[in-house]
C-alpha cells in the first residue's frame, strides 16, 4: 500500500507545485515576488486566536454584552491587519543574484543571495531555509539590498543545485505565516572529501623527465614528512599545517635530481577504493597548493600537466569531483 501511495503522492505534489505554488525546477534572475507567489495560512498561534474569538463572540450573544461585541470585533480587526501587514512583507521583493560557492563533500556549500526592497518601508522578521537543512533571518531596509548566506549541506561529491528555497514571515504578531518559494538557478561542484588524518606525499618523477635532468641547488623541494621534534622552524610548511591544527609538516629538499610532483592514481594502494583514493589525491592537491609547490594530476580518463596556482588547484578538485559521473559534467 505504501509503494503504491508514493508515486500517487510524488505525482500529487508534482501538480500542486506547478499549479499552485508556480514552482519550476529552475528559475533565471533577478525573480520578483507577485501576488500569486505568496500564500498565507494561520499558525497554530493564529488558530488559537480564532477560536478565542468565536468564543468571546458566543458570549456576547449569549449574555448580550455589548463591550463583548466590542471587543470582539475590535480584535478580527487586529487579526485582519496582521494579515494585510504579513503579505505586505513580502510582496514585490526581489531575489537578484544566487551564487553557490564549491565545497568539499561533508562540509557545507554556501550559498550566497541578494534580495533587493523596492518599496519604501522595511521588511522586517524574514526568513530564508532550504529544505534538508539550512536557515538565515534577516530584514530589509527601505529601498534597500542585502545578501544573505545559506547553507548547504552536502552528501556526495559531483554537482550540487541550490534547490527549493522557501522565503517566509510571521511578522508582526505571529498569527499568520506567509511565504514563498524560490529555485534559483545556481550550482556547483562539490569536491570529494579531503583524506583525514592526511597522508603525506612523496615527490615522483614526472612523465618525460628524467632523473639527472639538471642539477639543483642544495635547497630544491624534494617532499613532505611528518614534523619531528628538532627540526628547523624555517622548514615547517605552515599554511598546509594550519589546514590541520593536530599535525604538523616539514618541507624536504635535497640538490640531487630533477623532481616534479605526480600525483597518480595508478601508484596508489591496491586496497584503497574509489572514493578513498579520490580523498587521497584531493588531501594531497591541497597539502601542495598550500605548500606553493607545482604538481600534476593523472587519472585514468586524464592528465593535467603540471601547474601552480589557485586555478590548478580548482581544476584538478574539479576533476576529481567529476571522475566517474561523465553524465552529469557540464
Amino acid at each position: 500500500m505504501t509503494a503504491a501511495g508514493n508515486p500517487i503522492r510524488q505525482r500529487l505534489g508534482g501538480l500542486l507545485d506547478r499549479r499552485l505554488f508556480l514552482v519550476r525546477r529552475s528559475e533565471p534572475l533577478p525573480a520578483r515576488l507577485g501576488h500569486r507567489r505568496i500564500f498565507v495560512l494561520p499558525t497554530a498561534t493564529g488558530v488559537a486566536f480564532g477560536l478565542t474569538l468565536l468564543t468571546m463572540l458566543l458570549a456576547s450573544m449569549n449574555y448580550v454584552l455589548s463591550l463583548g461585541y466590542a471587543l470582539t470585533f475590535l480584535l478580527v480587526g487586529v487579526g485582519l491587519v496582521s494579515l494585510h501587514q504579513t503579505f505586505r512583507n513580502l510582496i514585490h521583493l526581489e531575489l537578484l543574484s544566487a551564487q553557490l560557492e564549491p565545497a568539499h563533500c561533508g562540509q557545507p556549500a554556501m550559498l550566497r543571495l541578494r534580495f533587493r526592497n523596492p518599496s519604501d518601508h522595511p521588511r522586517i522578521g524574514l526568513r530564508l531555509r532550504r529544505a534538508g537543512g539550512g536557515e538565515a533571518r534577516f530584514t530589509l531596509d527601505p529601498c534597500g539590498d542585502t545578501s544573505v548566506v545559506v547553507a548547504v549541506p552536502t552528501s556526495r561529491r559531483g554537482w550540487l543545485e541550490s534547490g527549493r528555497l522557501v522565503l517566509e514571515t510571521r511578522y508582526p504578531l505571529g498569527l499568520v505565516r506567509g511565504w514563498s518559494i524560490l529555485t534559483p538557478e545556481a550550482r556547483c561542484v562539490v569536491y570529494p572529501a579531503a583524506e583525514d588524518p592526511p597522508r603525506a606525499f612523496a615527490t615522483t618523477i614526472a612523465a618525460g623527465q628524467s632523473e639527472h635532468a639538471g642539477k639543483l641547488g642544495e635547497d630544491d623541494f624534494a617532499g613532505l614528512r611528518e614534523y619531528h621534534p628538532g627540526d628547523a622552524l624555517r622548514r615547517v610548511a605552515w599554511k598546509l599545517s594550519a589546514r590541520w591544527d593536530d599535525q604538523l609538516y616539514t618541507k624536504q629538499f635535497d640538490g640531487g635530481n630533477s623532481e616534479q610532483l605526480e600525483f597518480d592514481w595508478f601508484r596508489l594502494p591496491p586496497e584503497l577504493d574509489t572514493e578513498a583514493r579520490l580523498s587521497r589525491l584531493a588531501s594531497w592537491v591541497l597539502q601542495a597548493d598550500a605548500a606553493g609547490l607545482g604538481y600534476a594530476l593523472r587519472l585514468p580518463d586524464q592528465v593535467i600537466d603540471v601547474g601552480v596556482g589557485p586555478g590548478h588547484r580548482q581544476r584538478c578538485l574539479r576533476a576529481l569531483a567529476l571522475y566517474g559521473l561523465a553524465d552529469e559534467r557540464g
